[in-house]
Order: structure tokens, then sequence, then C-alpha cells
């Protein structure tokens, strides 16, 4: 069993398009499952997280951080994982590296890094590489091209 597997028992979970108050017969009629009398059973109840005029939860504590809306993110990879999954002479995309399994999605761009050995020549169409990266792909007689 696994998270996305879980769902509500059948029959334990109205749908959204359920029709509420239209009598006794219908199951949920009479006071339409909001109970007797009090400020939920009534139009107009607070919000969530309202906590009765007190300074409510999320205003009590304090701004941690910044996150930069329009920050590029980048996926990147290094020479060892262009060395275990291409073959000498192969070209290199964005899209046959998501094939391949070496990246998951494109987001805003890859970047080849030097880590690890390259031994095979491949020419590799990336969106930007490390001096070092792109000194060994063009040592090996490969093509390091920005896209």
């Amino acid at each position: 069993m696994e998270l996305f597997n879980l769902s509500p028992a059948e029959g334990s979970v109205h749908s959204n398009n359920f029709r509420r108050g239209r009598g006794h017969g219908s199951g949920n009629g009479k006071t339409a499952g909001k109970g007797h009398k009090g400020q939920k059973a009534r139009s107009g109840a607070p919000r969530i997280g309202f906590e009765g005029g007190q300074m409510p939860l999320y205003r009590r504590l304090p701004k941690r951080g910044f996150k930069h809306i329009g920050k590029a993110e980048i996926e990147t990879i290094n020479l060892s994982d262009l060395e275990e999954k291409f073959e000498d002479g192969a070209t290199v995309t964005i899209e046959e590296l998501i094939a391949k399994g070496v990246i998951r999605e494109k987001k805003d761009g890859v970047k080849v890094l030097g880590n690890g050995e390259l031994n095979k020549k491949l020419n590799i169409c990336v969106n930007a590489y490390s001096a070092s990266a792109k000194a060994r792909i063009e040592e090996l007689g490969g093509k390091a091209e920005v896209i």
C-alpha cells in the first residue's frame, strides 16, 4: 500500500454535488449536517485559521528567508553520468537525457559539471557547461554546444 493508493471507504464520502437540507428522507435534511445552533451552523462562519480575534498563528510566527519567484531551476549532471549512459560518438540532447533517465525533467535548463571521468567522444547540446567539463569534452574530440 502506498500513499497514492489511499482512498476513503466506499459510501463514506458524499460527492460535492450532494444535495444537503432537502428533507429527512434524503439522509441529510433538517440541520443539513451542521448540527444544532452555534457559530458554525450559521452563515458567515469565520475563515479557516480564525482564532476568535486572537492574533492567528500564521501571523504570530516570524517570517524566515526569501523565495525568488523568478529564479531559474537548473538541472545539473556530471561527466560520469554521461560516461555510464551514452556510447562513444553519441549526440547528447536534453530529450536524450530524459529518455535515458539521467534527468527527470527539463525545468529551466541543464548544466554539465566536470565531476567524474569521461573517456568517450560525445557531442553534447545543453544550456551550460562548467569550464572543466567543457575542457574535458573538447579534449576528447567532442563538441560542447550551448543551446
